[in-house]
């Protein structure tokens, strides 16, 4: 596949051997030729969604009031099922876009995802209950439904991949939290294996990496703004190679397993003191996913450099995690703070775009019964 006529930052990334995901989607992207355009020019190879992005595209303009008036014609009228109504026209047909590289890399690669409603994160039965639901009204075998990793929402991922949903685990922040993950998909598979049934369920660990430095940097000397992040990405990747090199996986591997691929989040800079494509540089590394804003892509095409490549260094991640907590950070409890703080900010932006969706909703329907 031949990603423009010159080599971009990127392209570079992607010839490193890491995936590069856009983390957006909206109607303008799909009917301008944009995301054509990043595909072929920027080697995107899939793209990542959650109800808070399609909301924001779906209240704001016109783009999507032809779909919605269509829709809710058709009797769906809860604002959420109409969210997702809309949300799955424009990721089938990014789905579409994505499928030669999905076909290409025998579905290793170009995957579209969308998440369960943000406040399921810590229910897992409704959780399993609406992933199968996604992942049957969708149809399309380069959807995975993302699901938040909570301890509940990890008992769901589990349960999903047993039946056969591909699922991309969000909301991971810590080494704990990406090990207990891997652990929760690799018993998925096993238990796939002793019912007989195919290993070939897809699945990603998204570990969020820039939120870290916003919350710490505040209260850290300026030689340590910026190292969190990093540093906390490295010792997922350090234990993301070692099971790729253990015999469990192995043995999953060898009866057709393919890898849960660990991808970057929350990759744009949110301090403007640093480059605008600091975590870009910084975390390129060999069969994972870097997921990132639109903005951020086209920034890291145009004036991004890679920096060294990601290695699994434990000694130095710990070194810098030790003096960061030497400073009076508690990681382990900054962790968890970060993912219950990730779930309630989806949960309260998700109410309010639903509120907004229902207001558009009215106002269309107004206007079509007084041109009637």
């Amino acid at each position: 596949m031949i990603h423009g006529d010159r080599p971009n930052a990127a392209t570079k990334l992607h010839a490193a051997g890491q995936s590069i995901w856009l983390d957006d989607i909206n109607r303008a992207m799909l009917r301008t030729g944009s995301l054509a355009r990043y595909i072929e020019e920027f080697a995107v190879s899939g793209l990542t969604s959650n109800p808070t992005i399609l909301g924001h595209a779906m209240a704001g303009g016109t783009d999507y009031d032809e779909s919605i008036s269509r829709i809710t014609e058709a009797s769906i009228t809860d604002p959420q099922d109409l969210v997702y109504a809309v949300a799955l026209e424009d990721l089938a047909e990014a789905a579409g876009l994505f499928r030669p590289v999905w076909d290409l890399t025998r579905g290793l690669d170009g995957y579209v995802s969308l998440e369960v409603p943000p406040g399921l994160a810590y229910t897992s039965e409704a959780s399993v209950t609406f992933a199968r639901r996604l992942h049957e009204q969708a149809g399309l075998e380069n959807l995975l439904v993302k699901i938040p990793g909570t301890p509940q929402g990890l008992t769901a991922m589990e349960e999903s991949v047993v039946a056969g949903v591909g699922i991309n685990v969000t909301l991971l922040f810590s080494d704990a939290h990406y090990l207990q993950t891997a652990d929760a998909y690799l018993r998925a598979l096993e238990r796939r294996q002793a019912a007989g049934l195919s290993l070939d369920v897809p699945s990603v660990a998204s570990v969020f990496v820039s939120r870290w430095d916003k919350a710490a940097d505040p209260s850290l000397p300026e030689n340590l703004h910026g190292r969190l992040g990093i540093a906390v990405a490295r010792e997922v990747y350090v234990s993301y190679r070692s099971l790729l090199s253990s015999d469990r996986w192995r043995a999953l591997a060898q009866a057709g397993a393919r890898p849960q691929r660990v991808l970057w989040a929350s990759t744009s800079t949110k301090d403007p003191a640093f480059p605008d494509t600091y975590y870009l540089g910084k975390l390129a590394a060999p069969d994972t996913i870097n997921t990132v804003p639109e903005e951020t892509l086209l920034a890291f095409a145009d004036h991004g450099k890679l920096d060294d490549m990601l290695e699994p260094d434990s000694v130095s991640a710990q070194k810098v995690i030790a003096e960061i907590a030497g400073e009076g950070v508690d990681v382990d409890a900054l962790a968890e703070s970060l993912q219950r703080e990730g779930a309630k900010a989806f949960e309260a932006d998700w109410a309010a775009l639903l509120d907004s969706i229902e207001t558009k909703t009215a106002r269309l329907r107004t206007a079509r019964l007084d041109r009637q």
